[in-house]
């Protein structure tokens, strides 16, 4: 098999771009990076420390006191802020709803393309996020661009945050706070949410987890067997 092999999983929010890249990492034997946590567990430091996020200052600041880091348990993977194991609480509403402004700071994003870049130089990775396949890694030799419809979406992420006891939250206002970041992801300036030109779509919309699956590996395999 090839040696630094990057598979870039790009999408809207709750398309199960983690499910996917969680589920090939662990057919494959390649280490899992899930990008959307990182920009969500420094959402949550920002809030914890009320950050201003219109102050590039602050920022900057905030952003040389926040060590990420990734582990597995579980078959899982887990994330640590600061030491902190933050995996469910970055998860919940209050970081949903501040999590694309946040992303969206050029500050924020150029230290986290930083990271991800060198999570990818010496390991083979699958990693999902809003700009896997166009900016953090756009030579990957295998992209994907997941999507789905946006009432499925809504529907998941509802049962998701039911699942882990959040049951203030309406449907209603699942799919608003979806339709706000899809507004902010693509709009944004900078590493905005497209589909890198070679990127294979997958509409989930129908698809169950095993069939999603089943779909990306039939892609992936014949890049593994080229030579480098």
């Amino acid at each position: 098999m090839r040696k630094n092999v990057v598979i870039a999983i790009d999408g809207y929010s709750s398309c199960g771009k983690s499910t996917l890249a969680k589920a090939l990492a662990k057919k494959l034997g390649f280490i899992y990076v899930d990008s959307g946590a990182m920009y969500r567990a420094v959402t949550l430091y920002f809030l914890r420390n009320k950050i201003n996020v219109a102050d590039d200052a602050s920022v900057a600041d905030a952003l040389q006191h926040i060590e990420l880091n990734f582990h597995s348990r579980d078959y899982q993977s887990h994330i640590t802020l600061n030491g902190e194991e933050v995996s469910d609480e970055i998860r919940l509403m209050p970081v949903s709803e501040n999590v694309s402004e946040v992303s969206a700071h050029k500050i924020v994003r150029h230290e986290m393309v930083k990271q991800q870049q060198r999570m990818g130089k010496s390991k083979n990775i699958v990693m999902d996020g809003r700009d896997i396949g166009t900016t953090v890694f756009p030579d990957a030799p295998v992209k994907f661009f997941m999507t789905a419809d946006p009432k499925i979406r809504a529907e998941r992420r509802f049962k998701e945050l039911e699942s882990k006891g959040n049951n203030e939250t309406t449907l209603e206002e699942v799919f608003e706070n979806l339709a706000h970041r899809d507004y902010a992801d693509t709009t944004r300036k900078e590493s905005p949410l497209v589909r890198a030109d070679d990127a294979i779509i997958l509409d989930n919309t129908e698809l169950t987890q095993e069939e999603q699956l089943a779909f990306a590996l039939e892609r992936v395999e014949p890049f593994l067997t080229k030579t480098a």
